[in-house]
């Protein structure tokens, strides 16, 4: 789930379905840079703890062994799809060439990454022992891991020095999925739908999508689950009320907009 910057005097939600495990892996990692990113910019030593396991996360999110070739086969794919639109008189030509420009940027500096994806972090003795007891609650305790706790006491600009080193290696990965998830959010149309009494169903007729987002007035409380497949989506739009917080039918019209992304 991500926020949306709204177009209009409302604050619009956005809820990302993946068709697919490959897009699946590219969402969760997207989401794990962000977090990373974020606990970064900050100095305190519990963000910095919590931008470490995020890192973690990472690891063994992008531990498949073809993340890497498939994000280069669908770069090499999207590159060749876009030269094709040279001299078109319908395509901006300076933007045609930016996107041209990273992507051969990005495939560059994943190519150059070499061996296994995080393998610098797999290969670091200490971090590996942080690694084993980030997944115990309250494993990291200074107790138990003594060296770590006096690492969270140095000055801040030391720590993020060494996040920095740990991270950079990453950042090629982090480019092409960006790049990836960027085209894909672009292929797609907007259509305004209107949920009636809750629930949407929509046939596909067996053509292959990659991936479908819902764009939703904030204010509704209207929360959308979603199943799909290659024939067929279904909204079903709950909602929660009462202090349990568990989910209940929205029994009312609910008007939103349904995008269909395919690469």
């Amino acid at each position: 789930m991500a926020s949306r910057p709204p177009d209009r005097d409302t604050t619009l939600i956005l809820y990302e379905y993946p068709f697919n495990e490959r897009i699946r892996t590219l969402l969760r990692l997207e989401d794990l840079f962000d977090r990373l990113g974020f606990f970064l910019r900050h100095s305190e030593p519990q963000c910095h703890h919590t931008a470490l396991t995020t890192l973690f996360e990472i690891l063994d999110v992008a531990g498949r062994a073809d993340l890497k070739s498939d994000l280069l086969q669908e770069l090499e794919r999207q590159r060749q799809t876009l030269i094709s639109f040279r001299n078109n008189p319908s395509v901006e030509e300076e933007t045609l060439e930016k996107i041209l420009k990273d992507i051969e940027l990005a495939t560059s500096s994943l190519v150059n990454l070499p061996g296994r994806t995080g393998q610098h972090l797999r290969d670091h003795e200490w971090l590996t022992s942080i690694r084993s007891r980030s997944i115990i609650p309250g494993g990291t305790c200074e107790f138990d891991l003594p060296s770590y706790h006096a690492w969270l006491h140095r000055p801040p600009e030391a720590r993020l020095r060494d996040l920095e080193a740990w991270v950079g290696p990453l950042n090629p990965l982090r480019d092409c999925l960006r790049i990836v998830l960027k085209l894909l959010r672009d292929s797609g149309q907007e259509t305004r739908i209107v949920a009636a009494q809750g629930s949407f169903q929509q046939m596909l007729g067996g053509k292959s999508y990659h991936m479908l987002r819902v764009i939703l007035d904030e204010d509704l409380g209207a929360i959308p689950e979603i199943s799909a497949n290659r024939y067929m989506i279904w909204v079903r739009f709950t909602t929660q009320d009462g202090g349990d917080l568990r989910p209940r039918p929205f029994e009312s019209d609910v008007p939103f907009e349904l995008v269909l992304c395919n690469l």
